[in-house]
């Protein structure tokens, strides 16, 4: 991170983005905090010194209004999300749009439209925030889907902007104590792994860019359920079926 830095952050209004406001506004952080919620922008921007944009990045409306907020960005922080949880054959199809749109089609498109402005400036941080849940989970495959699409595209966006000053950082949560869980239509009911909260998100978030780290999970020891299945596939899709 590179201050003084004007940063835009979605889902700014609660959770992980909220989070991140707070981190970044006491880093001396210019902020954008963009969301669909008004009174909770309104909070996080009255306590941050950010400057609240309310946009449903679901909407061609909303994705254009985001847009015109990234031309002047030093950092794009992609935290909006939406989950869904249950059996995939009783998930109606807009739900399957609305996780698409919201968790994949708009960082993909925001980064598109940040890219121009970085390159004529020569820096820029791009983050997204991804989950523990793109190495797969049981009864979450399609919020599964787009976090692990949203890692490889992170990846690739990576090796796109090699050179240019332009860093690109992947954050992969594990349970994390927000109104997220309220929304996907089942609660979190597991002992393990323990739910953490999103201070700790955006600390780990912050310290990443500070450090220039490609990709950092939350908690760290997470990272050994990535390297488990990558190594050993079958052993892992035991443990996932016995332990969920």
């Amino acid at each position: 991170m590179r201050p003084p830095c004007q940063a835009l952050i979605t889902g700014g209004s609660s959770g992980i983005g909220a989070a991140v406001a707070d981190k970044l506004a006491a880093a001396g952080c210019r902020l954008v905090v963009l969301g669909r919620d008004f009174d909770r922008l309104d909070a996080v921007a009255s306590r941050t010194g950010a400057r609240a944009v309310v946009a449903d990045l679901c909407t061609p409306e909303g994705l254009a209004r985001a847009a015109d907020e990234t031309a002047d960005v030093d950092l794009l922080v992609n935290s909006a999300g939406v989950g869904w949880a249950g059996d995939l054959a009783t998930m109606g199809e807009p739900d399957i749009d609305r996780l698409v749109a919201l968790n994949l089609t708009a960082p993909m498109r925001l980064t598109r439209a940040a890219l121009p402005g970085m390159r004529a400036r020569g820096r820029g941080q791009l983050v997204y925030v991804s989950s523990i849940a793109a190495v797969g989970v049981g009864g979450e495959s399609v919020y599964a889907a787009t976090k692990a699409g949203l890692r490889a595209f992170a990846d690739s966006v990576r090796l796109e902007v090699a050179g240019e000053g332009i860093s690109v950082t992947t954050v992969l949560p594990g349970a994390v104590r927000t109104p997220f869980f309220d929304h996907r239509g089942l609660p979190y009911d597991r002992h393990f792994p323990r739910q953490i909260d999103a201070a700790d998100v955006a600390s780990a978030l912050v310290g990443a860019l500070e450090q220039g780290e490609a990709e950092v999970f939350v908690p760290r020891w997470l990272s050994v359920a990535a390297r488990v299945r990558g190594a050993t596939p079958q052993l892992f899709y035991r443990f996932a079926q016995r332990f969920g």
